[in-house]
């Protein structure tokens, strides 16, 4: 019976096939150690309160118990109980009787305690084996012990009981929330007092063990967030034979006279119920042998159960052990001697030590289990722990929390003495159980108001049908919240794009330059760029105004400097920020050994400008966090040409200024040419797509078509979307840079999505419904929760252990729960968003479908942005409403490469076809009307976009 530690660890690694082979689906039919879900999912948290009552059947005698949680965190807990005798009339008879007699006696204890006209919730402690599919439910598998009541096996036992009070419903007025083992029970005693427990443990009469496993990994119930606590039943460890080569003579001797004989292999080996027996056999076989008691044996020797657990434990007693033993002998009618009785101790010694050793292995297997589920190189941890031979045996709990130390050094472990054992257990997961739903309850109530019926989405598709309209008309366009911004884009790109275009695109805190090379025919795009930073003090305006490109003090310019002494310049910040613009420009020209050439060039500039011309964009307001002063109401290409005339190194022909969601439908247009719709869904939010020209009444003529650049950011200023808008969305609103501007894009664009989510965190941590009611200074900071955590807690492939990472570097000590309600959070927010774009989308496919007078309408959008191309849900849900509020719309999603950069290219290279088609029909014209050469250029200018459409037709 000594087991090396190789052996131990070696069983140790035969306990964890066997935990795995119990979790999965196909495996657990044919696993030893059942692994039974248990449906309860949270450990208390402190913050429980309230009155519970607990009734423990499964014994002897049957108890209830009144459990008062106090409020306020305490961790204080006051219990009332009594206990009544379980008759053998009743534990053996009719199943019905049984459950009327439970009833009964909980109405007297409710009349004795005074608790008549109280509504109560009500845990269940059940040590028998039940197949659980909810936390309330429980359907007995086999009686165990004495109790062999009929009719109740294969049924829920909790209806069972449910029913049976009934019959005293002017008296009872109870839920039963939960129906636990009592393992369960021990580990939520424990956890209540030390919430580092995640591990219950009783060694007793019979032995067990329950923990909390992810439950990404209990294929047995559906679902993967949070975790579930797991009754392994142990106790059968070894009955497929996985243990035979350590059972000894006496093991299988014992099984044999059982009443389970084969089963429950594992316990009969560790527990207080054969430990007295082992010994007795053992004791037996050597007195037989002339080994003890000079080879005499007593009739008392003969008697199976003879010798108790308890006769063990007081032999191993420090100092007074063999005091015990010969009193013990003495009384089984042995004459021992004095190296009889250290042989006998020794014995005891020896088979308890086993017990431990096993127990130990097993524990140690759990624990490994949790450390690596948790991705930890140090596990800390709690057992609680609870049975009599752990309580009453002078040297088991020391003996056993050696080995297990020994077997996972890897693992710091504290074991924690259950106090009221399983029946305050049950207490403790009814008050979790009520916790968690009224916690559920409140936290349902804050994202419902994320979740938009489908009666709400169609409002907002027809809000912005309405709004691009007016947007489109002359009259109703200065009150449109949607601008609906005419870009001078009449075309798209036809293949016979050739040349090199230099490329500018700003749009956040990076500036790129790129050179892009187009060849027509095959319609090969190669680019080369190069990425440059934008100081926070050139963006919003607030550095010291610079001499530019020379980084002098503006104090310092002299007097006859050009930068002061320019007509009509500018403020020094502007001038910063275009400055620096061509500083950035000079550095990568030198860097592809270009300089002094003369490029087209596109400037992708992606904030709303109102445009005369494809080259003249006059902004309107900065977005995204930009403040650059005196540039609002500037002419930005205006602003660029100045700039480069000051450095006066090279000369650029700026062809287009152009938004950067036009250049993604430009990008997506060269590859399709179904692609008539622009979408960006990333740090901010904007759509285009090409509309009629007749429809446009802010430019003249009818024929053909032109881009609109719609800034729908600005959807829901006048207050169009208030009923969809929260109390979070009004928050973040208020404390932005733009208050009462760009709603709609605060509720979609990535930029806003974080902050709604930090918001409504600090709400249900206010609340106390999240972090322990505790509101860090890191969740205090506004702009922490950026958006790219949305996508990486929300993602299908990290696991909650990582969630809760994220979060703690954010600051955030989050327990699974707590992980679980953010990852909600998150999700409910980012579907809001993915909904309202979808609805705002199909507003627009539907225009274009009804405008061109076509039943089906086939179209391609081309989409870029971080959120839609990061996130994992956002473009299978955006779709998904699309096609739900669009049914007639036949709707291609294409990922667009690089459209503020490729796109502006491609505009520029499809700006500069036009107007070489210009050129030649003029030219054409000119000899048809005999109009002078030098009156060309002049014919150019004032020819109307249209007629030039016309005359290229």
């Amino acid at each position: 019976m000594r087991l090396s530690d190789e052996t131990l660890l070696d069983i140790m690694a035969r306990f964890q096939a066997e935990m795995q082979k119990g979790l999965g689906k196909d495996t657990n039919p044919t696993a030893s150690v059942k692994m039974l879900p248990t449906f309860v999912r949270a450990i208390p948290d402190g913050s429980e309160n309230g009155e519970f009552l607990s009734l423990d059947l499964g014994g002897s005698k049957f108890r209830v118990l009144k459990v008062q949680v106090s409020e306020e965190g305490k961790r204080n807990v006051q219990m009332e109980s009594q206990f009544y005798p379980t008759p053998n009339e009743i534990i053996r008879g009719n199943g019905t009787e049984l459950f009327e007699y439970v009833a009964d006696c909980l109405a007297d204890f409710m009349r004795t305690k005074e608790l008549m006209q109280k509504k109560l919730p009500l845990g269940l402690t059940f040590s028998f084996p039940c197949k659980q599919t909810k936390l309330e439910e429980g359907v007995l598998l086999s009686w165990t012990k004495k109790f062999k009541a009929r009719g109740v096996q294969g049924t829920d036992v909790v209806s069972s009981l449910t029913n049976a009070m009934r019959k005293h419903k002017q008296d009872l007025d109870v839920d039963i929330l939960a129906l636990v083992n009592d393992t369960v029970g021990t580990m939520m005693t424990c956890a209540y007092d030390d919430p580092y427990c995640e591990v219950g443990v009783i060694i007793g009469t019979g032995t067990n063990a329950c923990y909390m496993e992810d439950m990404s990994n209990i294929e047995l119930v559906e679902g993967d967030e949070g975790r579930m606590c797991i009754n392994t039943e142990w106790g059968a460890f070894g009955d497929d034979g996985a243990l035979e080569d350590i059972r000894t003579e006496f093991d299988r001797e014992l099984d044999l006279g059982s009443l389970n004989p084969g089963k429950q292999l594992f316990e009969k080996m560790i527990s207080g119920l054969y430990l007295g027996e082992l010994v007795r056999l053992i004791l037996l076989k050597m007195a037989k042998a002339g080994l003890l008691f000079g080879g005499e044996k007593s009739s008392a020797l003969h008697i199976k159960g003879k010798i108790e657990t308890r006769h063990v434990a007081a032999m191993e007693k420090y100092k007074e052990g063999l005091a015990n033993t010969r009193e013990i002998l003495t009384d089984l009618g042995l004459e021992a001697s004095e190296a009889d009785c250290v042989a006998v101790q020794h014995v005891c010694t020896v088979v308890s030590f086993r017990s431990a050793n096993l127990c130990a292995a097993a524990l140690a297997a759990i624990l490994t289990r949790l450390r690596e589920n948790k991705k930890l190189v140090r596990l800390r941890t709690t057992v609680g722990m609870d049975g009599t031979l752990y309580k009453i045996h002078p040297q088991y709990p020391k003996r056993l929390h050696k080995v297990v130390r020994k077997l996972v050094p890897n693992c710091d472990v504290r074991f924690l003495l259950s106090e009221s054992g399983s029946t305050k257990g049950a207490a403790m997961v009814t008050a979790v159980a009520s916790r968690v739903q009224a916690q559920r309850k409140q936290i349902d109530k804050v994202l419902a108001l994320f979740r938009l019926t489908r009666e709400q989405l169609v409002g907002v598709r027809d809000k912005m049908r309405v709004e691009l309209e007016y947007g489109l008309k002359r009259d109703t366009h200065p009150l449109a919240t949607v601008k609906m911004l005419p870009t001078y884009v009449c075309g798209m790109p036809d293949g016979t794009e050739k040349g090199k275009f230099l490329a500018l695109d700003l749009g956040g805190t990076n500036f790129r330059v790129l050179l892009v090379k187009i060849r027509s025919g095959r319609r090969s795009v190669r680019m080369y760029n190069k990425i440059f930073a934008i100081p926070l003090e050139i963006m919003q305006g607030t550095g010291e105004e610079v001499n530019a490109g020379q980084g002098v003090p503006r104090s310092e310019v002299p007097a006859c400097h050009p930068i002061q002494c320019r007509p009509g310049m500018t403020a020094a910040l502007s001038l910063q920020l275009f400055d620096h613009i061509v500083q950035c420009i000079a550095d990568f020209l030198d860097y592809m050994g270009l300089k002094g050439a003369q490029l087209p060039l596109g400037f992708t500039f992606s904030f709303p400008c109102r445009q005369a011309s494809i080259d003249k964009g006059t902004l309107i307001e900065w977005t995204k966090g930009f403040k650059a002063t005196d540039c609002e109401g500037e002419d930005v290409v205006d602003m660029l040409r100045e700039a480069i005339k000051r450095r006066n190194e090279f000369d650029l022909d700026i062809v287009a200024v152009v938004n950067d969601t036009v250049g993604t439908m430009m990008t997506c247009g060269y590859e399709d040419r179904n692609c008539e719709v622009g979408l960006i869904a990333g740090t901010g939010s904007n759509m285009c797509y090409m509309e009629e020209m007749r429809n446009i009444e802010l430019v003249e003529g009818d024929e053909g078509k032109m881009c609109i650049n719609t800034e729908w950011g600005g959807f829901g200023d006048n207050g169009c979307l208030d009923d969809i808008r929260t109390q979070y969305d009004k928050e973040v609103d208020e404390g932005s840079l733009n208050p009462g501007k760009q709603r709609y894009e605060k509720m979609t664009s990535g930029m806003y999505l974080g902050e709604i989510v930090r918001q409504i965190l600090i709400d249900l941590t206010k609340q106390g419904l999240l972090f322990r009611g505790q509101i860090s200074e890191r969740l205090r900071t506004r702009g922490i929760f950026e958006t790219k955590f949305l996508s990486q807690i929300e993602s299908d492939r990290l696991a909650l252990l990582q969630v809760r990472r994220i979060l703690q570097q954010l600051g955030l000590d989050s327990t699974c729960e707590d992980s679980i309600v953010v990852k909600e959070v998150c999700g409910a927010v980012s579907r809001r968003a993915a909904e309202l774009y979808g609805a705002g989308l199909a507003a627009i496919v539907e225009k274009r479908r009804e405008d061109q007078g076509f039943e089906h309408l086939k179209i391609t959008v081309g989409v870029d942005g971080t959120l839609y191309k990061l996130h994992p849900h956002f473009s299978r849900i955006l779709q998904e409403t699309v096609k739900e509020l669009a049914p007639r719309c036949d709707v291609t999603f294409m990922l667009s490469e690089d459209g503020s950069g490729k796109g502006a290219a491609l505009i520029t290279a499809v700006a500069k076809r036009l107007q070489q088609a210009r050129r030649e029909n003029v030219k054409r014209e000119q000899k048809l009307r005999s109009i002078q050469p030098q009156d060309e250029e002049a014919l150019i200018a004032r020819e109307p976009c249209r007629k030039l459409f016309m005359l290229k037709c």
